[in-house]
């Protein structure tokens, strides 16, 4: 770990909470046995390393492709067999900062030719203090943003080696793993360069689905299959609320009838769906956002 981390110029990145020249020691601290520094690690993984709502930072295309390879470290938390399963998680947060669709050619386009303000932007930015970073957001030049875009950029092309070391996963041992394997990859998939192998890859998930006990687990590869654009109706009318929201939601049942009703169900009382899984949060991908902002989006699409 130590020799990979080296090989990134950490110094000319950044996170959410500035210059990114410690995300190696945090790093390095989830294969270490010092509780203190794993748990400041962990937190930094997760606070520092990702936007809100599925958006990237410069720091978050190479801490994942760390993550990626902590997933088969056997010094990942031996006695907590669940880390391997957050990691998965870690993924799914980067495959939806890394859906760039059809904007990902404009934006390289714009990287490219912006290219020495975007470094020179990025060099001010770690070197100065707290207050000129907030300064620098509001500076007019857009070139922020752009640097942002540029990170998700840098996610997108990332995604295909982020996608095979989580497929392994989806034959795990762990139901749980399966089902956070799965989400993962129902984001990574998204990319066009597994548009070939998405027919499979639905085959596979939705083999899952039909095996599984858990209205949790189901509900988690539901919504994997409806963001591969996979048929979801079969479980429109599971006698769930939750798994019935999760395939209602899918992408491409906008507008189908059975599909509104379930929605129009949820509306009328929102609360259902979340005490329907009791002790348990709702599936990882519906927890980036409100259910009224992704009802609203379905409303709008």
């Amino acid at each position: 770990m130590d020799d990979r981390t080296h090989k990134v110029d950490w110094s000319g990145l950044f996170h959410a909470s500035g210059p990114a020249g410690d995300t190696p020691r945090y790093l390095a601290a989830l294969l270490g046995d010092d509780a203190k520094a794993f748990v400041d690690g962990y937190s930094h993984l997760w606070s520092a390393t990702l936007r809100r709502e599925g958006k990237a930072w410069p720091a978050t295309a190479p801490t994942a492709l760390f993550v990626a390879e902590l997933l088969d470290n056997p010094l990942l938390g031996p006695d907590d067999p669940s880390l391997p399963d957050a990691m998965l998680a870690y993924l799914y947060e980067v495959g939806v900062a890394a859906d760039l669709g059809d904007r990902a050619a404009e934006i390289r386009a714009q990287v490219k030719d912006r290219a020495p303000e975007l470094r020179a932007w990025t060099a001010e930015y770690v070197s100065t203090d707290t207050d000129g970073r907030a300064r620098m957001w509001r500076d007019g030049t857009g070139l922020g943003e752009l640097v942002l875009d540029q990170a998700a950029l840098a996610c997108f092309d990332l995604v295909p080696a982020l996608l095979r070391r989580t497929l392994p996963h989806l034959a795990s041992e762990r139901a749980r793993r399966r089902t956070c394997a799965a989400a993962a990859v129902g984001s990574l998939a998204r990319h066009p360069v597994a548009s070939a192998q998405r027919p499979e890859l639905l085959e596979q998930l939705t083999s899952m689905a039909r095996a599984t006990d858990s209205s949790y687990d189901l509900a988690t590869i539901v919504i994997a299959i409806g963001h591969l654009d996979g048929d979801t109706r079969p479980w429109l009318a599971d006698p769930h609320t939750g798994v019935r929201v999760c395939a209602a939601l899918a992408p491409n049942l906008a507008g189908d009838d059975a599909a509104d009703q379930v929605l129009m169900e949820l509306e009328r009382s929102p609360q259902a769906f979340g005490r329907s899984f009791g002790d348990l949060a709702p599936p990882m991908q519906l927890q980036s956002k409100s259910y009224q902002d992704l009802l609203t989006g379905r409303r709008a699409s």
